[in-house]
């Protein structure tokens, strides 16, 4: 396991996650206190979190990312020099919404599609008063509701209905468009990780802070004991209760719950014949419903179509799995590029983050009313227990970069926190 001797079960800090915000608070750590012993428990069997790089032949090194896959606000997230420390390559081809390629359309509605899309924003980023849904800022009837719908969906992950419209407004990734790296998003994040202790498979059940001393952490493995404990995990396990504090902490229950993991899945199909398609170019799959896919085609110039599903008809396609979502994908292709294209495609890599017990979703959204509890969950408690990850970001939320922030913050306090000799 990277980094890790096994051995010792006293550390100063351990820090629970190896996802985007734990590794940014380690590697911090390291550089301003290396007199600290550090020690990350991993429920899963890779490093990296919501950010998953997996590899196609086919492909050579471009790797697919079935997490987190653009640089938000490139020019200035942090992760866009760390690509460049680590050895890897940041592609500036412009993204779908930076001026991309867009498929073609002779479609007279296109003009009329976009303005209503623009309309809806407007009014978005001027609204005042009192927090409401992001549906409530529909105009009734509007023909473009469903385009709408759907574009809402892949910016929060859940349904308008749920998602605050004040959270929305505070969301700011960054000066800077949006980039890719070629070798892999997921790849990056895993790379940055290495030099940390860490244990994987270790599931972190119970945090005993009743003692005024160490902290009692049991896991699968065992018990272990620290002088501070960084918190990482999803949204998701915490409202779940998947890890007990002892005494509890319920103002963290409720702001995790209030502060949900939407949902979005990728679907990668594969092309036999990769000039089927034309390269890093961008299609959605309806123009009229919310429930319908995003893709992607050839990303980089790979031999795959990178499909993008999100809210219910995520859900819906992970619990009746990757045959219901290959067929759905091959249907609105085929709607666009006629039914030949079915014998081109192939499952090349799917996901399913609803479904992975210790993540459980995509990335936060706040329901109405709930934005300020990103604080709330940031907060430290008792100056030995911190926390940290994309929900916790007050404008960068669902982002690596935003996480990696709040890793780097909650390092900084840690590191405040603990008298240089224990």
């Amino acid at each position: 396991m990277p980094g890790d001797n096994g051995k010792s079960a006293e550390e100063d800090v351990v820090i629970i996650g190896a996802g985007a915000a734990g590794i940014a608070a380690a590697r911090r750590l390291q550089e301003i206190r290396p007199d600290l012993s550090i020690l990350m428990l991993e429920a899963g069997d890779r490093l990296g979190g919501r950010a998953w790089t997996v590899g196609l032949p086919e492909a050579g090194d471009t790797g697919l990312d079935l997490g987190c896959g653009w640089l938000h606000g490139a020019r200035t997230n942090a992760w866009t020099a760390i690509a460049g420390e680590v050895g890897l390559t940041v592609d500036r081809t412009p993204a779908p919404w930076n001026g991309g390629r867009q498929l073609e359309r002779d479609d007279a509605d296109v003009d009329a599609a976009q303005d209503a899309i623009g309309a809806y924003f407007e009014r978005l980023d001027s609204h005042e008063g009192d927090d409401t849904d992001l549906a409530a800022m529909l105009e009734p009837g509007n023909a473009w509701n469903g385009q709408i719908r759907a574009i809402g969906t892949y910016i929060t992950g859940a349904e308008l209905e749920r998602s605050s419209v004040a959270d929305y407004n505070k969301y700011d990734p960054g000066p800077g468009p949006d980039w890719r790296v070629r070798q892999g998003y997921g790849k990056l994040v895993s790379l940055y990780g290495r030099p940390v202790p860490a244990r994987l498979g270790t599931q972190v059940r119970r945090i005993d802070h009743r003692p005024a001393g160490r902290i009692g952490i049991e896991t699968n493995r065992g018990l272990l004991s620290a002088r501070a404990v960084l918190v990482t995990v999803s949204t998701n396990v915490l409202a779940a209760g998947r890890i007990t504090f002892d005494p509890p902490l319920p103002d963290k229950i409720e702001a995790a719950a209030r502060l949900p993991l939407g949902l979005a899945d990728k679907l990668f199909l594969g092309l036999v014949h990769p000039q089927a398609l034309p390269a890093d170019t961008h299609m959605l799959g309806s123009f009229s419903r919310g429930a319908t896919g995003t893709y992607q085609l050839r990303p980089l110039g790979a031999p795959v179509v990178e499909a993008y599903f999100a809210g219910d008809l995520a859900h819906d396609l992970e619990r009746e799995g990757g045959e219901a979502a290959f067929s759905f994908a091959a249907d609105e292709l085929a709607a666009q590029f006629g039914a030949d294209i079915r014998r081109e495609l192939s499952v090349a890599a799917i996901s399913a983050w609803a479904a992975t017990p210790h993540i459980g979703g995509s990335y936060s959204y706040a329901e109405p009313g709930a934005s300020d509890l990103r604080g709330v969950l940031a907060a430290p408690h008792d100056e030995r227990i911190f926390f940290a990850g994309e929900a916790c970001s007050h404008s960068r939320y669902s982002t690596a970069h935003g996480a990696y922030e709040t890793g780097l913050a909650a390092a900084d306090l840690i590191a405040g926190s603990l008298s240089q000799n224990p």
